[in-house]
């Protein structure tokens, strides 16, 4: 039985998955995961807090000097790219949560990098995404393996991503905030 006290999880496009504190699967420890689609077949989200070392230069080679990072979705299809943004207006997409759109066209993307019209700190891009199937995510949440809220463009945008999950937790509420400084391995508290 997980000993972690659960909030009253809804699953829906828009929602922020929250891993638990001892959630050892190293794909998921301590992550944020929007999730952009969530349907009675599947889910789809993206890992907020997982930095890798590529550039959208590394992937795009037309695209220099850019300052633009590339973070891991999640472990499916690594081989793809995808992108939640704040520009609807100059990228497209459709809107998943309050401010948070996933995806729109690659060439107004490469317009408005090459053309300095966006603001970096607007746009997110992932390899890959976090998938699950049919039932899948909500066997995990019976576990304990996550709690639920609500997605928040100030937690994509503007949080350090080192903080994205504690920031995450304590947008929970007072109940759960002690949650964000428990220790990875609970024999070390």
């Amino acid at each position: 039985m997980n000993p972690i006290k659960q909030n009253d999880p809804v699953l829906a496009t828009g929602k922020l998955l929250i891993a638990e504190p001892f959630l050892h699967d190293t794909n998921f420890a301590r992550s944020v995961v929007l999730l952009s689609e969530h349907t009675e077949q599947g889910t789809v989200g993206f890992i907020l807090n997982r930095p890798t070392t590529l550039s959208l230069e590394d992937l795009l080679p037309e695209l220099s000097n850019t300052n633009l990072n590339i973070y891991q979705g999640g472990p499916v299809q690594m081989d793809t790219l995808h992108m939640l943004h704040r520009l609807p207006e100059l990228i497209g997409g459709h809107e998943i949560s309050p401010g948070i759109y996933w995806g729109g066209s690659y060439d107004a993307l490469t317009d408005a990098v090459k053309h300095n019209l966006c603001d970096p700190a607007d746009l997110r891009l992932f390899i890959g995404y976090a998938g699950w199937n049919e039932g899948q995510l909500e066997k995990e949440l019976k576990d304990g393996s996550w709690l639920v809220t609500d997605g928040n463009p100030n937690i994509l945008f503007d949080t350090a991503i080192e903080e994205t999950w504690k920031k995450a937790i304590f947008s929970l509420g007072k109940d759960f905030s002690y949650l964000a400084n428990m220790p990875i391995n609970p024999l070390l508290n």
